[in-house]
């Protein structure tokens, strides 16, 4: 009984030192904070200033060819010269490959001969209907004396109009060899592979070359790629968030890495009317001149599309934008007393660098550096400056610049 008493007032001893214990700390921790929210804090600041902004897209694509056409073959052969290699220059209705056309060149022979033996048959028809007719014509006037008979008539008017058809078909003869000749000249004529005539003045090149001399070709076989690169298209894809700003004729400046520090311009021309459901971007592509021909297809761009600008705002650095209890704001700074009042803010265009204040009205100065340890009405040091209200003793000075209390000091 005597052991059971005794624990019982040991514990009891050392609840009593743990509660005086815990209300020790807690009185220094709340003088603590008290002191720390008197500490000037050293920040940097710049003054609100009224400029021009712009709101701007950053996007990355590739350079496509304003045109590309495969030059192949619409009839089977071989290959007998190919006329262009990577990197020539062609202009519509050059000639850039040639087929053997032996078998295709016969082919114009033959139908040229049947040609000439349907307008030979042509003539022997017109003969002989010549003839019918006129048979026909004496039968008539003899049958009207009753000489020739009703027999003899019947026959003679029979092979007249049987002349007749044979002339038709004879004529139409004609028209079916003349198609086929035609055609013999159309299939001659595939031998020989030339760019397209068309009203592209454009600068075109020789891409790629796809098959060598000598090989054996299937219709639709690739032999070569003709590009024009007289203008480029870029072509980026685009958020949901900055699809509705992208519309047709905005201007872009282009860079790509093939040549640092310069700059290229083009403008908006197309926009698809859909966004891809797996990646929720949209397509846009922009026309860039090319004149000096030092852009070329397949390379990587960065392409900045100003969407907006606003001249006479009032901008801070984005550097200066704070959030404090969920509401964005910024400390502006009285450089007379040194202190920091946060005032919220309603943000415009933020262009990454410069941010935009649409309200309120602000003028002064702005912290942009320390601002994550000021709370409002707090007392800041501004740079070459001593804290108002005096200087601290060396040791506090030394931590003050570094935004902390010195722990465990007291004022003198």
């Amino acid at each position: 009984m005597k052991k059971v008493f005794v624990t019982i007032i040991v514990l009891a001893g050392l609840g009593f030192l743990g509660w005086q214990i815990y209300q020790k700390a807690s009185e220094s921790g709340k003088s603590l904070k008290r002191e720390s929210r008197n500490v000037p804090v050293a920040v940097e600041v710049v003054l609100v200033k009224k400029a021009s902004i712009r709101e701007m897209g950053s996007f990355t694509g590739s350079l496509h060819p304003l045109s590309e056409c495969i030059m192949a073959p619409k009839i089977s052969g071989r290959l007998e010269k190919i006329l262009v290699n990577i990197g020539d220059t062609v202009k519509g209705g050059q000639l850039v490959a040639v087929l053997d056309d032996d078998e295709y060149r016969q082919q114009v022979i033959q139908a040229k001969a049947e040609l000439e033996v349907a307008k030979a048959n042509l003539q022997e028809r017109k003969s002989t209907i010549e003839n019918a007719k006129r048979e026909y014509e004496r039968t008539v006037t003899l049958r009207r004396k009753k000489i020739a008979s009703e027999s003899k008539l019947d026959a003679a008017e029979s092979e007249f109009k049987a002349q007749q058809a044979k002339l038709k078909v004879a004529t139409a003869q004609i028209s079916q060899n003349e198609a086929a000749l035609k055609m013999a000249n159309i299939r001659l004529s595939y031998a020989q592979i030339q760019v397209a005539e068309n009203n592209n003045t454009g600068y075109r090149v020789v891409g790629e070359r796809f098959v060598d001399e000598g090989a054996m070709l299937a219709p639709n076989t690739p032999i070569v790629s003709v590009l024009d690169i007289e203008k480029l298209i870029a072509a980026i894809h685009v958020i949901e968030r900055d699809y509705p700003k992208i519309q047709p004729g905005l201007e872009a400046v282009i860079s790509t890495d093939a040549f640092p520090g310069r700059t290229f311009t083009g403008k908006v021309i197309r926009i698809a009317p859909f966004l891809k459901e797996t990646s929720r971007e949209a397509r846009v592509e922009l026309e860039i001149p090319n004149a000096q021909k030092l852009l070329k297809p397949g390379m990587f761009v960065r392409v900045q599309i100003q969407f907006n600008e606003h001249k006479n705002a009032t901008v801070v650095p984005v550097a200066a934008l704070v959030k404090r209890n969920g509401t964005q704001g910024v400390f502006l700074a009285d450089l007379q007393k040194q202190k920091a009042r946060f005032v919220p803010v309603t943000i415009g265009i933020v262009n990454g660098v410069q941010a935009e204040v649409l309200n309120p009205p602000i003028t002064g100065a702005v912290v942009t550096l320390g601002h994550h340890l000021l709370g409002d009405g707090a007392s800041i040091i501004l740079p070459g400056k001593k804290p108002a209200g005096g200087a601290p003793r060396k040791s506090e000075n030394h931590d003050v610049k570094r935004g902390k209390m010195p722990a465990g000091e007291k004022k003198s």
